[in-house]
């Protein structure tokens, strides 16, 4: 009787059916193998579910084709597919398409292959010389397949013997000294890097109490706690993170070191090829900035067991390693960790759960632990680990509120900078160090205001106001992408007073250009690192001492080691302070205490100055002196009492239509459904509009639901919207967000 498969589609069904396998495929297909199957008059791709001995369907339909010779999806991988399902409430098959990279998942990127000989038969040097008598570059090119040992490229036989070559392997397959081959040829995103090898540094006590608690948890991962590694900025916890991925290749297991953005990668990329130079192809890397093909085939070397150790962005902690000893979780608290299309799921968490299903150490690293994962180590879930000073004894920098309400006065109103600011800027150029200048906003001028009529120029489809990019002489939305010919006089009046507003790093950038015309300026944002490898050229720039001045939005507040850097001006510490959500304040202070990290790395001492409007807000005040434990004391007491997260579970649901009537009647029957059936002390908010109302063309309507405990809440949530019981009209979308970190 022939085997029966269970296939859950690409295609959302929601549903997995059953299909037969015919005997060519017998025993080659198992859970987890991805496949093609036939739907009504097409072939689509799924994914096997299960291999059944019987099934209850009949005239099953057989698969057409399995894809690789063993199965792309481990069982522990789809266990946390399904986890992320149930716990984030998306469909099985979209948990699953997270899972693979579109390069391996969707099977149109093949590996690269390139024409290659080798010999056909023996040969001696006595035939070499023969040879070499009616043609020497013949020869040339057979006694190099010799030397060989095995096949060799024919692009790599042209670069050591010369033009010619190609012609003169011809000639040799001709006579039957050689045969031709195709080789796999990996396409490797570091191939043109060249790394220097460095060696263990001498830890510190505290660094070497540490490591020996990741190293505990390697030995007997059954037993051990997720531990968070709570090191002021400077005191050396990538160095903590490379011994222990040391000790985990040494104990025959492998890594997964998760970092939040990728302008981080490449320099997390050189400190690991270079401890681990003996073996730089065990390290692979995986982030969006990867051509289709270098993820291919990065994702199969470590499908492979070739790699040993993965560098990668969010999506990496579902990469296929085996026999996994540790998952590190860099800057554990970055809101980049978290998807924000479905599923919505956030790799920190994921991490820890992926350590129950093949049990690993993980370590989550951070100057500035999240709230819910300092709880976490408060409480005793997790081991708490703490680096209180920095590596080599170097001083926290000093850190300077400058109030800009005093300020203006002195330095004028269109001054970007304080006089305090400039005049720190200007002797670091004079001592040949390097500054950092910090804005959390790209463009140029974040608005244009009709000084006649008031009228601001806001995006047609998001109800956000155009930002002003002075490169291309556009108007730009940051949402939706939108945009048009920056206007001459004013839309609404025609008045030619129209006049900009605001400051974004390309301003910042042009007014250093002007006040500081002999320095050497580069700027770092997403209009900038558009170019595959821009980050690691800026960065290798600024690194080798060849930028004074590097500007930048929150790609340059964290994880970045330049000795030279003894300034730090954070330009509008009011960015993202007062927005309507309940971790402004949290995240205003992890972006401080991070960008101001950034100073005093090296021989002298850091300073940092902080621009500010609401010089008093506490966020502002605690990261000033360097103080995480008494901000989160008060976050803690301001959470508690007004019960949002960590201490009750939140679930947000937003509704969104191009009809704001629609948008708003679907959000109040989904409120009324929900009121009926949600557990005891839930708490269920108002439909109200979403902070950012109209996004991409749609009106957006929000209810937040806040319990002490998940299940009951996700349980009701489940069965109230399932589609079935209440389904949505055609343009109404529902979006479900467990445990979100944004409420925009």
């Amino acid at each position: 009787m022939p085997q029966t498969i269970r296939v859950l589609l690409d295609s959302a069904l929601d549903r997995p059916l059953d299909y037969s396998v015919p005997i060519a495929f017998e025993g080659r297909v198992g859970v987890g193998s991805r496949v093609r199957v036939p739907l009504k008059n097409r072939v689509v791709l799924g994914t096997v579910m299960a291999v059944l001995e019987n099934s209850e369907v009949k005239n099953q339909k057989p698969m057409a084709a399995l894809l690789g010779e063993r199965p792309l999806l481990s069982p522990s991988i789809l266990k946390l597919a399904k986890w992320m399902s149930a716990y984030y409430l998306c469909p099985e098959e979209v948990a699953l398409r997270s899972v693979l990279p579109q390069a391996v998942r969707g099977a149109k990127v093949t590996h690269k292959e390139k024409k290659a000989v080798e010999l056909a038969v023996e040969v001696s040097p006595e035939e070499i010389a023969k040879v070499a008598a009616r043609s020497p570059k013949q020869a040339a090119v057979l006694a190099a397949v010799v030397r060989s040992g095995g096949a060799v490229e024919v692009t790599a036989l042209e670069e050591e013997v010369g033009g010619g070559a190609a012609s003169a392997v011809a000639a040799l397959v001709k006579k039957k000294f050689l045969r031709e081959k195709f080789v796999r040829v990996g396409r490797d995103p570091g191939a043109s890097e060249t790394y220097l090898p460095s060696l263990p540094l001498e830890l510190n006590g505290e660094q070497a109490a540490a490591l020996s608690a990741v190293c505990r948890a390697i030995e007997d991962p059954e037993k051990a706690k997720p531990i968070l590694l709570h090191g002021v900025t400077g005191s050396g916890k990538t160095e903590v993170y490379l011994q222990a991925a040391e000790y985990a290749l040494g104990a025959g297991k492998s890594a997964l070191v998760l970092v939040p953005e990728i302008s981080l990668a490449p320099q997390t990329v050189e400190r690991f090829k270079s401890r681990f130079s003996g073996r730089q192809d065990e390290v692979a890397i995986l982030h969006s900035h990867l051509s289709e093909g270098e993820r291919h085939d990065e994702w199969f070397k470590i499908h492979s067991g070739k790699a040993r150790v993965v560098i990668g962005a969010r999506s990496a902690v579902f990469s296929p390693l085996t026999n996994l000893g540790i998952i590190i979780v860099d800057e554990e608290h970055e809101a980049s960790y978290k998807q924000e299309e479905m599923p919505k799921y956030h790799a920190r968490d994921l991490a820890v759960m992926r350590s129950t299903a093949e049990p690993c150490a993980v370590l989550l690293g951070s100057a500035t632990p999240s709230t819910e994962s300092y709880c976490n180590a408060v409480s005793g879930k997790y081991e708490l680990v703490n680096l209180t000073v920095r590596a080599d004894e170097r001083n926290l920098p000093v850190i300077r509120i400058l109030d800009m309400r005093v300020q203006r006065r002195r330095s004028g109103p269109e001054s970007l900078f304080s006089h305090p600011l400039e005049q720190a800027i200007r002797e670091r150029l004079e001592k040949r160090e390097q500054s950092i200048l910090f804005l959390n906003r790209r463009g140029h001028s974040t608005s244009l205001i009709c000084s006649v009529c008031g009228h601001v120029c806001k995006c047609p489809d998001c109800s956000v106001s155009l930002t002003y990019h002075r490169e291309v002489d556009r108007v730009l939305c940051h949402v939706c992408g939108h945009g048009a010919k920056a206007p001459k006089k004013c839309p609404e009046c025609s008045d030619p007073s129209i006049r900009f507003s605001g400051a974004g790093t390309q301003k910042v950038e042009e007014f250093v250009r002007r006040i500081f015309p002999q320095a050497r300026v580069a700027r770092m944002d997403a209009d900038t690192m558009g170019r595959k490898d821009a980050y690691r050229e800026t960065l290798g720039k600024f690194k080798a001492g060849g930028i004074d001045i590097l500007i930048g939005t929150q790609m340059i507040a964290k994880g970045l080691h330049f000795p030279n850097v003894t300034l730090v001006g954070i330009v509008n510490a009011d960015v993202g302070l007062h927005v309507p959500d309940f971790r402004a304040s949290e995240k205003t202070f992890q972006l401080l205490t991070q960008v101001a990290g950034r100073a005093g790395r090296g021989e002298e001492d850091g300073e940092v100055m902080v621009q500010t409007f609401t010089p008093f807000a506490p966020a502002i005040q605690f990261a000033r002196h360097h103080d995480f434990v008494g901000f989160w004391e008060q976050e803690r007491e301001f959470r508690e009492q007004f019960q949002y997260p960590p201490f009750v579970r939140m679930i947000l649901l937003t509704v969104r239509s191009p009809r704001e009537d629609l948008a708003e009647f679907a959000a109040q029957t989904i409120r009324r459904r929900l009121e009926e059936a949600v557990p005891e002390r839930t708490i269920l908010g108002e439909v109200c509009p979403a902070p950012l109302t109209k996004a991409k063309g749609s009106f957006r309507y929000q209810i937040a639901l806040r319990a002490p405990k998940d299940v009951p809440l996700r349980a009701c949530i489940r069965k109230t919207l399932d589609p079935k019981r209440l389904p949505m009209p055609e343009d109404v979308f529902l979006s479900i967000d467990v445990d979100p970190y944004s409420l925009l």
